[in-house]
């Protein structure tokens, strides 16, 4: 009569080990227990690329562990305009240094290599000009939701302080802010990207700081593995001028293979407000 309970006991031994089999997580790629500056993330394991530009909507996505990310403005030249000024500013070689600290962390250097300044008013209808090295800033990116990519929604926050490093061609005061980005992935290769930024900027001129925010919209497609277009609207406002301006931005993106990305574009001005600008760009991972 025993052998009929048999099948019972073996059954009684094999749910637990199928339960805990079901209930134990998946081992994660990007787990911190596994990866983390000292202990990079395998080149077979990482994500896809995700810089923060061309846009000025950035990724909530951070560098994996252990690795390096360059993003690069080779070229871009800004104009400005108000009632009283006109500016003219190119940059060159504006790169944005990126290292992974763990799977949701990374820390970035921002170097402005070369800048141009030129300014005219009508009173003084000769340009004025100034170049030089600019304000170096410190940033910190952490994500907080979606950064393994396991789900359609991302965000996360990035802390910055800006440092008076450049004499001439610089602000001339400390500067910071928070900004709050979030990704959205869509149906057919549609990505939205959402985006708060909150900063606290020096006018030179009147030696005080401002508040200031922008918040942004983007829109992009993956035509292709090598070819993407983004489409963005951004709106912003300061404490000092007490008016909104408003760009709209367009960017052809070229992704060349898994760590090189290059981009170029234009930045639309839709008011007097904004800036008009125009830049040449890429991303390299190491």
């Amino acid at each position: 009569m025993l052998y009929r309970y048999v099948p019972v006991a073996l059954l009684g031994l094999l749910l637990p080990g199928q339960l805990l089999a079901q209930d134990k997580p998946q081992t994660c790629p990007y787990d911190s227990a596994h990866f983390d500056l000292f202990h990079p993330v395998p080149r077979n394991q990482l994500r896809p690329l995700r810089p923060d530009r061309p846009g000025v909507t950035e990724s909530p996505f951070t560098v994996d562990a252990g690795h390096f990310q360059l993003e690069v403005d080779a070229l871009r030249l800004i104009n400005s305009r108000d009632d009283e000024q006109q500016e003219r500013t190119w940059k060159a070689a504006y790169s944005v240094f990126k290292l992974g600290l763990s799977r949701r962390t990374d820390v970035q250097l921002e170097v402005p290599l070369y800048k141009v300044e030129k300014q005219r008013t009508a009173e003084w209808p000769a340009w004025q000009s100034q170049r030089g090295f600019g304000d170096m800033t410190l940033r910190v990116k952490h994500n907080f939701l979606g950064d393994d990519q396991d789900g359609p929604i991302a965000m996360a926050v990035v802390a910055y302080g800006r440092l008076p490093t450049g004499r001439h061609s610089g602000n001339g005061a400390i500067e910071g802010g928070l900004i709050l980005p979030v990704n959205i992935e869509l149906p057919h290769k549609f990505n939205l990207d959402l985006q708060v930024e909150g900063d606290m900027n020096f006018d030179y001129e009147t030696r005080q700081h401002y508040a200031q925010v922008m918040p942004s919209v983007a829109l992009d497609h993956e035509f292709s593995d090598v070819f993407s277009f983004l489409v963005e609207g951004v709106g912003q406002w300061d404490a000092l001028q007490r008016r909104w301006g408003a760009s709209l931005n367009v960017a052809p993106i070229f992704t060349l293979n898994d760590n090189l990305q290059l981009d170029l574009g234009t930045h639309l001005a839709l008011n007097r407000r904004a800036d008009r600008e125009f830049f040449l760009g890429l991303t390299f991972r190491r």
